[in-house]
This record gives structure tokens, sequence and C-alpha cells, in this order.
């Protein structure tokens, strides 16, 4: 784990679902938009309405990248997190520098651009209005990322209902054939393919803020649902409205008014909307382009603070901008980031600079698609990513490829420019990095299966993060853990009587029973996860036709000799060396399961790391007992039947009359010196020793009142 991320300094999980798709949908929804398709129009004409829609089929394989690098790596500043451990330090501070720079940039270029649909209205002071709100957004941040999120996802209802109302109004003229509509489609390509082409990388960069979220993945709950699912839907939402809403400006605006208008939206507003009283229509357009151009900085914000925060992490920055705040957030880095744009409002021409950053962004999004490549060509065996982009490595390739071609088309200047952050982050890492940071990236585990160099760092690292997120709800670690077969072996004293009683056992509990299971057992037997500082070893193993996962526990009071273990799954050292153990987890899997085989093994370390373990593990008195040292103190009760409150509803009432809270299971039945594994027609007798898993809330409803 890099220097300083200890668990204390780590994100708190408290985005959802509408938070990743409203972080994402604010954070497309401003210029592109309200500014940028009268610019495309001069470039391509009416064809821009299909630049805009192939520039968002563009955007998939970056989206379905980013997906699948955030749910293996959910690490605050994602794209640079990315970036840094598939290619090494010198491309993550040529990313990591160069995005913080440009989110800044084109942050502040939102709040500036405010200003020329505030002035359909009023006179405003815009730089002085876009610093103040540069530092309200800021002092939001602070206080946290979920109460910003909520701010997020009342502007994005807000811009999704007034955009949804126009394009509705849009249509029904279109179909009918209003008189209003004064613009055209004919002709369709007036400057050829090349026009469109060129178009499409300008307007492309529109879309480029639907992977800011992965800037917070460290952040989102049930991350491998809700980030990708998040994602998907926001680029449909947004990938509609862009293409649908300049339709409809083109049909609305004459084509050579179109191209020099820098309100395009508040101008059709004007012809679609003219049948409301006064100014309302107008209103509205404004009221949309100030909440899309609001959102964008807000979202920009957030996403812009983790640069930092993940780069001191990993010692490219002071390590002072890793220390989060009294809200949990990292405080230090948003008060930068807010200063910094700030100051680029004041003296900088952010609209130019937002516009040569965006090709710059390209680079980003090709960076990504490769890392992806390179995490997975290098086998690391902690690389569990709990979404998998689909069509690897097509997917990626194409993505790579046509992010280097649309940065060509943008022209030499663009191209100059993106070789200048280059330069420059590369000078950085030169003089302040090299000598701070010794690790490579995944790209060695590519070199090592081609007999090059190789670095362990990244796969260490991987397992680290692994651990830290634990399983998902899905992996059902807690009745796995409950149902266990627990071996008591007094008298073993050698690691093949310990085998041969693994093999027993599996053998009455997996079905269908796996062909050769003795050799699967022997083999794992070579290879164990040896947990630090713990006298335990887990070996794991896959089999391709078991139904579902299985664990044996085996206790061993006397001791057994065992060899050739690892720190972590992919681990290539030499292995540790012989050591005595009286803990021995056998954890078998369906072949199928990878994903949530590594996540079951790496909650098993996990557990057995905690300092009491070894104290529990010997002075426990029953199977029952055992298994409940690997369970999570919040997610199991041990309840005896009979005892005051909900226990003493349970006496003589078989399991299925038993009205459980949701999500919970009896797992385990003690009594006297018998464990039982219960089903539905077990009667429950006064004195028996409940072992329950669930969720928190559900176990604690359980507990016998005081």
């Amino acid at each position: 784990m890099p220097a300083g991320s200890s668990t204390n300094d780590r994100l708190e999980k408290k985005l959802g679902l509408i938070d990743v798709y409203a972080i994402c949908t604010g954070a497309m929804f401003a210029s592109g938009f309200f500014l940028l398709p009268g610019i495309a129009t001069a470039n391509a004409g009416p064809s821009v309405v299909l630049a805009y829609l192939l520039s968002s089929l563009l955007m998939i394989p970056a989206m379905f990248s980013i997906a699948e690098l955030s749910s293996a790596m959910p690490r605050a500043a994602g794209t640079y997190f990315f970036i840094h451990r598939s290619m090494g330090p010198l491309a993550g501070t040529i990313g990591g520098m160069g995005a913080w720079v440009v989110l800044i940039a084109k942050s502040a270029f939102a709040l500036v651009g405010m200003g020329a649909y505030l002035a359909l209205f009023v006179d405003v002071p815009v730089r002085s209005v876009a610093i103040a709100l540069t530092v309200a957004f800021g002092v939001l941040n602070i206080v946290g990322a979920k109460e910003t999120a909520r701010l997020q996802v009342w502007l994005v209802v807000t811009l999704v209902a007034i955009m949804a109302f126009f394009i509705a109004q849009g249509l029904f003229d279109l179909a009918r054939g209003s008189e209003h509509l004064e613009g055209g489609f004919e002709p369709f390509l007036p400057f050829g393919v090349e026009g469109l082409v060129a178009t499409i990388g300008l307007v492309f960069i529109s879309y480029a803020g639907l992977t800011k979220v992965s800037s917070a993945a460290e952040e989102i709950r049930d991350l491998d649902r809700n980030l990708p699912l998040g994602m998907i839907l926001s680029l449909l939402t947004v990938g509609v409205i862009y293409t649908l809403g300049v339709l409809i400006l083109v049909a609305a605006i004459e084509p050579g008014e179109l191209a020099e208008d820098l309100t395009p939206v508040a101008s059709a507003g004007d012809v679609l909307l003219s049948w409301m009283p006064g100014p309302t229509g107008t209103a509205l357009i404004v009221i949309a382009a100030v909440t899309a151009f609001a959102s964008t900085a807000n979202a920009g914000i957030l996403t812009a603070s983790r640069y930092p925060l993940a780069m001191s992490r990993d010692r490219l920055l002071w390590s002072g901008f890793e220390r989060l705040g009294r809200f949990g957030t990292p405080t230090l880095g948003i008060v930068v980031t807010t200063g910094l744009m700030v100051l680029a409002i004041v003296f900088l021409d952010v609209e130019r600079l937002a516009s040569l950053g965006s090709a710059f962004l390209l680079l980003l999004f090709a960076l990504i698609n490769l890392s992806v490549i390179l995490m997975r060509e290098g086998r690391l065996g902690s690389y569990v990513p709990g979404y998998r982009s689909p069509l690897y490595p097509w997917m990626q390739v194409v993505g790579v490829v046509t992010m280097l071609a649309l940065i060509a088309t943008l022209g030499a200047f663009y191209v100059g420019f993106v070789l200048a952050i280059m330069l420059l982050s590369g000078l950085w890492y030169r003089v302040y990095v090299r000598q701070r940071v010794p690790r490579r990236g995944a790209i060695y585990g590519v070199f090592r299966r081609l007999g090059e160099l190789h670095d362990e760092g990244v796969g260490a690292e991987l397992w680290g993060i692994l651990q830290e997120r634990g399983p998902s709800e899905e992996d059902s670690f807690d009745e796995l853990v409950a149902r266990a077969q627990v071996l008591d072996l007094g008298n073993a004293t050698t690691f093949g009587q310990v085998t041969d009683a693994v093999v027993t056992a599996l053998s009455d509990r997996l079905e269908p029973v796996p062909d050769r299971l003795d050799e699967h057992v022997s083999l794992a037997g070579a290879r164990g996860v040896v947990p630090d500082g713990v006298p335990a070893v887990i070996y794991e193993f896959l089999v391709p036709a078991a139904e579902r996962a299985e664990i044996v526990l085996v206790r061993a009071p006397r001791s057994v000799a065992v060899e050739g273990g690892r720190r972590f799954p992919g681990d290539s050292g030499d292995g540790h060396a012989t050591t005595r153990v009286q803990a021995l987890v056998f954890l078998v899997s369906p072949e199928a399961q990878l994903t949530q085989h590594l996540r079951l093994l790496a909650q098993l370390v996990s557990m057995t790391e905690i300092p009491s373990f070894p104290r529990e593990w010997r002075k426990a008195r029953s199977e029952q007992e055992l298994a409940e040292t690997l369970l999570r103190d919040e997610r199991y009760a041990s309840i005896t039947v009979g005892d005051p409150g909900p226990p003493a509803e349970l006496v003589d009432r078989r399991l299925r009359e038993v009205a459980l809270p949701p999500q919970t299971l009896i797992a385990m039945v003690r009594r006297g010196d018998r464990t039982i594994v219960p089903d539905g027609n077990t009667l429950l007798r006064e004195g028996d020793r409940l072992t329950v898993v669930g969720s928190p809330d559900a176990v604690a409803s359980l507990l016998p009142r005081s």
C-alpha cells in the first residue's frame, strides 16, 4: 500500500447510483451544448447532428474501460491511478498533473461561460460572479462529497427536466412542419466528410465529463453495480439530449446565424417557446444553462481535488495533500484546486485553455483504454475487476486508435499543446519524483511474460485494495463461513493427515464431487497464502463443476509444518520458509466464479490477520465457535433460544415457522455437544445456541433485550 495511505485516510463510501448518474450527467452538460453547437455548425453544417451522435458512440470504449479499472482499483483520481499502476510513475505523473490542470481550466471556464446566458437578462460582472461561485462550491466540497452530490442531483434533475421539455416542444414543431423553423438540413455535408470528421473531434469532448466520476470511485457504494450502470444511463441520457437538441437547433435557426451564435439554445428557445408569456421561455433556457454550467463546475471541483490527494499518496506531490479534513474530505486539495481556478478566472483566457485541454483529455482516454490491456495481459493475480469490459481487447484497441486519430484531426497547435504538457510533467518527474518513487507498473508484468523485467509492487498493492474492499453483497462471505465444515484435528501432526481429512470432508459437501479431488487439494497445498504474522495458512483452488463455494476449517492444536506459502495470489517470490501453523483454511470455488473466489480469499486473509484471531482460534470450545472467529462482528450474532426478547419467541418452533428479518440466516445450531446445520424442519429447543448472519441492522434486531 502506498505510503501514507492508511485506512484512516480512506474516503467514506457515501455515493449511490443516483449520485454517480448526477456527477456524470452534470459533468457533461455545459459548453458542449449551450455554446459549442454554433462553432461546430460553422465547421460541419447540418451534419453537426451526426457528429454529436458519432461522438457519443466513440465514448463507449473509454466508459467501459473506466468501469472495469474502477471496479478493480477504486481510488481517488481514478484516471491518474490507473495510468500510474499500469504504466509506471512517469506516465502517472504526466496523466495526473495534466488531468488536474485541464480539469481546473474546464471547471473555471464553465463558471465564466455562465456570463453569456446571464447577460441575456442582467448585466453582471461575470468574473466576479464566477469567483464567488468557485469559492462557494469549494466550501461545499470541503463539507462533504455526499452534500456535494446532493446538490448535483438537484442541478441535474432541473437541467434534464427543462431540456426534456425543450426537446419535446422542438420535436412537436418539427413533426407538424412549423413555419417558425427557419433552419434546414440541405446541403447536409457542405464541407465534405473532412469537415464532419474534424467536427467529431471538436464535439467529442462534450462527453468527456462522463469519466470524471472515476475520481470519486473510492467513495461509491456497491461500486461494481453503481459505477457502470450510472455511467451507461448517463451516456444514454446525454447522448439523446445532445443529438436531438442539436437536431432542433439546426431546424430552428438559419445555418449562417447558428454558426455565429454563442447562445444557440436561447435563440432556439425564443422560436420554440414564443407561445409562453413574456420572457418565460428565455428564462427557462437561461435557468437550464446556468444549472448546466454550475453542475459542471461543481463536479469539476469534486473530481479535480482528488488528483493531488492521489498523487500525494504516491509521493508525486507534497505529503500534506493526502491528509483528510474534519469532514473526511481532502481539504487541502480542494482549497488549492479552488485557488487555482480563481487565478485562472482572473488572469487567463480560460476558454482557450479549456479548448486546448480537450486535446490532452483525448490522450488520457487513449491511455485508459491501453491500461485495461496492460492490466489484463500483465496477468496480475490480484487484478480482480468486479466489472469486466465487453468485447475485450477489440473495444480497447478501437478506443486507443480513435482517440489518437481525433487528436490528429484537431491540428498541429493542439498536438503541440499535448506535447508541452507531457514535457513539463516529465520534467517534474525527473526533478522531484524519480528519486522518491521506485514503483514501476503492470506493464512489467507483460515484460515478465516475455522474459524481461517484473515488479511485484503493483500486484501487492492490488491485493491490499482487494482485502480492503472485502466481498460484495453477492459473495455471501458470512453465510459461506457459517456453513463451513470444521475439523478439529487434535492428533494431526503432518500435512498429509490434514489433506486426507479435507478430501473426505469436501467429498461429502461438493456436488458433484470433482474428479481427482485429492490431486486438487494436494496441488493447492504447494501454494498457500500465508497471512502476515499469524500461525495460519489459506489454500485455494477452483474446480469446474462445483455448484457453489465451500470452505473447510482445520484446527491443529499441535501445529502442522507447511511450506511454499505466498503473500498473495500471483506472487512470484520464492515463498515463505517452512513454518508451523495451527489454522488451515481450504477454499474451493467453481471455475466460473474467479472474481468471487479471489474476493472471498482476500476476506479470509483479512479476518485471520486481525490481532485477536490467534487467541480466539485457540480458545474456541466448539466447531461453531471456530467458525465464528472468521465472521465479521457486525454481521453475525450468537443468540440462545429462550433468552428475553426475540430469542424467547423461538422456543419449540421449526425454522420454517420463524419470521426472520430480510437477508438474515440462521447458519448453525449448537445443541449440547452437537453442531447442526439447520434446514426448514429443524425444531429449535430452549438452550440451543444459534449463529445468525445477515445485515448489521437485521442481526441487531434479533439480539436479546437487556
